[in-house]
């Protein structure tokens, strides 16, 4: 079929496609970055949070599996759950309640998340995520506070 005459992937198939992918590429163990490829854009960018211990922007496929790895060491188990999406054009507004536990001590907090993700082709290309307590993220994994910065 000519790809201008596909249906366009509602919000929640690309939401349900990109989360589907991300935790086959984690159980696999494998690192092999081309599972990335069914949900990420080979130029995609995620923007995390300077408070959080993945900080800072994840850039390609190599970073985006390298901010999964990383999110893994801290994270046993993350779920989301009442996951709702608004869709203009190729932006997606996600909103859920995310439910994470420590890995170092079990610890589970849930707390409201949101996201603003860019799509191109079907494909993540630019996530900036809005966690609602990064304090609360910080203290449950067991990590000091960071400074505030000044812009």
């Amino acid at each position: 079929m000519d790809k201008a005459f596909e249906p366009r992937s509602t919000a929640m198939e690309l939401l349900e496609n990109m989360f589907d992918v991300e935790m086959r590429f984690l159980r696999s163990g494998s690192g092999n970055i081309d599972m990335l490829t069914d949900a990420f854009h080979t130029d995609v960018v995620v923007h995390e949070p300077q408070s959080l211990p993945y900080a800072g922007d994840w850039k390609g496929l190599e970073g985006i599996a390298a901010l999964f790895h990383k999110m893994q060491e801290s994270w046993s188990n993350v779920a989301v759950k009442n996951l709702q999406a608004a869709q203009d054009d190729d932006i997606i507004f996600m909103n859920c309640t995310l439910s994470l536990t420590s890995r170092a001590n079990g610890v589970t907090i849930k707390q409201p998340f949101a996201e603003v993700l860019r799509f191109r082709d079907g494909l993540l290309l630019e996530g900036t995520p809005f966690y609602y307590d990064t304090s609360e993220i910080l203290a449950t994994l067991g990590q000091p506070m960071r400074a505030a910065r000044m812009a």
